[in-house]
């Protein structure tokens, strides 16, 4: 059988092999559902001892690349969940002091393409689970931290109707940068949950009617209500 990889050179070890295994991953070398040598056969061609593999192995297993299926013992490559991913990009972004602007800038690029193309291409379960965001939101403005719940759950049953999973892992992270920002303003601006629940309402309806160019301006119009909700929340704080 011919080794997937060659012996390390004198660097740290095992962060060594989570690196090159996940290059090997990534590179569709190895692919979702596809088996990992054993430990000892890594051990081997890596040229360290077992308990060296077994390190890169749990960081791995942590990352969501490595994982063992239900009574299985082999390590297999598995699929990260979006969550997972988007966590780990999202506190990048929050390290490198991410502002406001760069977040809507980002949200203005991301989110009326989903709403575009979710009005294309929408299932019948997807419409239903963004009509219960939007109900959510709806039944919930008054608890700030449930209704910020169900905004961030309505842009991502929109990304996930786009049937676009590049738009969708990208704005998941958004998200998280979101809910922080939108729960100072959803408090701090009166007509802010008036204004969302609207939105929600007519972006819903053009993706049920498969109005591509509506949900796309109706989007539009929503991501840049957040600017403003934004400004004149901080103008509230300059005057207090």
């Amino acid at each position: 059988m011919t080794d997937l990889f060659e012996p390390l050179d004198d660097h740290p070890a095992y962060r060594q092999i989570a690196n090159l295994i996940e290059q090997r991953i990534v590179g569709r070398s190895l692919r979702t559902g596809d088996p990992l040598p054993s430990e000892t056969d890594l051990a081997r061609q890596f040229g360290v001892n077992r308990s060296t593999v077994r390190e890169a192995i749990r960081e791995l297993e942590t990352q969501g690349l490595l994982g063992r299926g239900r009574g299985r013992k082999r390590l297999r490559v598995t699929r990260p969940e979006p969550r997972r991913v988007s966590s780990g990009v999202s506190r990048a972004l929050a390290l490198h002091d991410v502002t406001f602007l760069e977040l809507w800038e980002a949200m203005m690029a991301i989110e009326p393409a989903a709403a575009q193309y979710a009005a294309a291409r929408r299932s019948g379960a997807q419409l239903q689970v963004l009509k219960r965001a939007a109900a959510r939101f709806k039944r919930d403005a008054a608890d700030t931290e449930a209704a910020v719940s169900a905004v961030v759950d309505f842009f991502t049953a929109v990304a996930a109707a786009s049937g676009n999973q590049v738009l969708a892992l990208s704005q998941a992270p958004l998200n998280l940068l979101l809910a922080p920002a939108l729960t100072q303003m959803i408090d701090r601006v009166p007509q802010a949950r008036a204004r969302i629940q609207d939105a929600q309402s007519k972006i819903t309806a053009a993706i049920r009617l498969r109005r591509s160019d509506t949900a796309r301006a109706w989007m539009e119009k929503h991501i840049r209500d957040f600017k403003r909700g934004h400004e004149i929340e901080i103008q509230s704080k300059d005057r207090s």
